[in-house]
């Protein structure tokens, strides 16, 4: 299991818009999220990595979140003068990714930090260095959030106080409500049980579960997604991102497919 680094990142950034002013209740960007649609480097198409979008979000709180398919990466900007400056440098988490997401992560990180312009028209944002132009639409209308019903939610990060995790093979555990019901997988497992629901929160009765023996890994996963869906729990969908979070902080994030 590769443990990562922490809530801290999980937080808010702000941001600027189309008259490339400063920060402000003006602010176009502000509380505003992005997502790629498509990046030219050197005059040419570039292609990121599998699954992948670069994600760019302005906060109410003057900080950016960024990410591009595997760790978090934020800070605080300005973005006078046209262009998005972070001005104590960026924080990033350290999920273990696969080569090309790790390599892409450095790739945005080098970008955000070299004071790349920008320009926001309607719901098209430009952010552009001497080569390399990062195409954005607004995330409402380039991918609108998933419903939480009859979705396949697959697991991708493991909550525990300040510290979230990922471990090979987590993308096994998954769940799916339907009404009362939900269905799924702990990674291990089969599970299955009733869930009750309000606009924001879940309560999950006892999961019934296979009897698979666990072991390593796989066990400590199984425990972990358990402790989480026992009880009740808040919930939030951002697009296709799920988080699950427990009364103790504990919680699991989760995606979605489309």
């Amino acid at each position: 299991m590769v443990a990562v680094v922490v809530a801290g990142l999980v937080l808010p950034l702000a941001g600027c818009g189309d008259e490339s002013g400063g920060g402000g209740a003006a602010d176009p960007l502000k509380g505003k999220s992005y997502l790629s649609v498509s990046v030219t480097e050197g005059g040419k198409p570039k292609q990121l990595a599998p699954n992948t979008r670069v994600r760019l979000q302005f906060m109410d709180d003057g900080r950016l979140l960024a990410d591009a398919g595997c760790n978090t990466m934020g800070g605080k900007v300005s973005t006078g003068s046209g262009q998005l400056t972070v001005e104590d440098g960026l924080a990033v988490t350290d999920l273990g990714c696969d080569p090309p997401r790790h390599a892409q992560d450095d790739w945005l990180v080098k970008l955000l930090q070299n004071k790349p312009a920008w320009k926001l028209e309607q719901n098209k944002l430009d952010v552009t260095t001497a080569d390399t132009v990062l195409v954005l639409q607004d995330r409402d209308t380039a991918e609108p959030d998933l419903v939480l019903d009859g979705t396949r939610w697959s697991l991708e990060t493991v909550i525990s106080g300040e510290t979230a995790s990922h471990s090979i093979g987590s993308e096994k555990a998954h769940l799916t409500i339907s009404g009362e019901r939900i269905t799924g997988s702990t990674g291990c497992n089969d599970l299955q049980g009733i869930v009750a629901r309000t606009d924001d929160t879940l309560t999950f009765g006892e999961l019934g579960t296979t009897r698979r023996a666990c072991a390593g890994d796989a066990a400590a996963l199984e425990k972990a997604v358990l402790g989480v869906l026992n009880g009740e729990v808040s919930y939030s969908i951002d697009s296709n991102r799920l988080k699950l979070r427990a009364a103790d902080g504990s919680g699991l994030d989760l995606t979605g497919a489309r």
